[in-house]
């Protein structure tokens, strides 16, 4: 093998022949470790408050969950785990639409292994994807599209997957028609304003997306958590005590809803709606008791303690819009 300090004295050269030189290793860098790959990041939320709360073995199992939920989705769509830092992973793709196949799997496997644990133990994820060019060996990957992708994974909420518009328009049709935008969004250290798009992974004609208060009017958009809990009380020694709040405007009322009332619970097919309080429940006319179980699905309506009424919605806009914008979707 040729030593390049040998053959070259780097010492003798002049400025024109360094700079030569200069484009000639990024071409052929370019050449042979640069391609485009879909790039993407899954990182657990809030994960500095659970290992506060429940110590360094908790924390550690429910990453070590993520990372083995991660490695079965790779596995079967042809995916390579590049990278783990603490709770997040970075993985990479040949194809976008593959990627985004794998993500909707993984956090259908995370909502599998959430029946097993208690809500305070549910895993949930923020993912992150983008489709770019990225310098790879096979081993390593690098570039600018590995801390774009790792910006948008921040930038979402919990359990929510969020792409640039780069891999959006690599993706199918039907994918496309999972998608919503954003807009153009600042990133954190990004310098700029990158537009992006959520993708709701859940099936829209089983899954509510948005529960609405009857008798005030208010909506909440439901949490993409697995368990979602419902109730009047705020919050429980400086904790979340529910994540939508029940509230009328006659105080007495209000008090006749339970402090944690019902849930809803993601199973494979859709929500169920468990009841957790003795106080009456009533999902489309039927009685729900304690400890039961019943199926919801957008359009359900739900009568608490004789006093309020919720109504489960479908999405606010029609798929493939946004606020007043229609986005104009290639779905050949």
């Amino acid at each position: 093998m040729n030593n390049p300090e040998r053959d070259i004295d780097i010492g003798r050269l002049t400025m024109t022949e360094i700079v030569r030189l200069q484009n000639l290793l990024a071409q052929e860098l370019s050449r042979r470790f640069e391609a485009s790959a879909a790039v993407c990041f899954t990182d657990i939320a809030d994960s500095t408050g659970y290992f506060s709360r429940f110590g360094d073995a908790a924390g550690r199992q429910l990453q070590q969950l993520h990372f083995d939920l991660l490695e079965q989705v790779l596995r079967a769509h042809e995916g390579r785990l590049v990278d783990t830092a603490g709770d997040g992973a970075l993985s990479l793709f040949k194809g976008a639409r593959e990627a985004a196949d794998a993500m909707v799997e993984l956090q259908g496997r995370v909502a599998e292994a959430n029946q097993l644990r208690s809500r305070e133990h549910q895993l949930t994820l923020r993912i992150g994807l983008h489709w770019g060019r990225v310098l790879t060996d096979g081993v390593q990957v690098t570039g600018d599209a590995v801390n774009l992708c790792s910006r948008i994974a921040s930038s979402c909420e919990p359990g929510a997957m969020r792409l640039s518009r780069d891999l959006f328009l690599e993706l199918s049709g039907a994918q496309r028609l999972q998608c919503r935008a954003l807009g153009v969004v600042q990133l954190k250290g990004a310098g700029r304003g990158i537009e992006l798009m959520l993708m709701d992974w859940r099936d829209r004609h089983r899954f509510p997306t948005a529960v609405t208060i009857v008798e005030t009017g208010q909506r909440f958009d439901l949490p993409m958590r697995d368990i979602v809990s419902f109730g009047r009380l705020e919050t429980i020694e400086g904790q979340s005590a529910n994540d939508i709040v029940l509230a009328l405007q006659d105080a007495q009322a209000t008090r006749q809803i339970s402090r944690w009332h019902f849930e809803l619970r993601r199973r494979a097919t859709g929500y169920m709606l468990r009841a957790v309080s003795d106080h009456p429940t009533q999902v489309d006319g039927q009685t729900v008791r304690l400890g039961e179980e019943v199926p919801v699905v957008p359009g359900s309506t739900v009568r608490l303690a004789n006093v309020m009424t919720l109504a489960l919605l479908s999405p606010r806009h029609p798929i493939g819009q946004t606020g007043d914008e229609t986005l104009r979707l290639d779905t050949r």
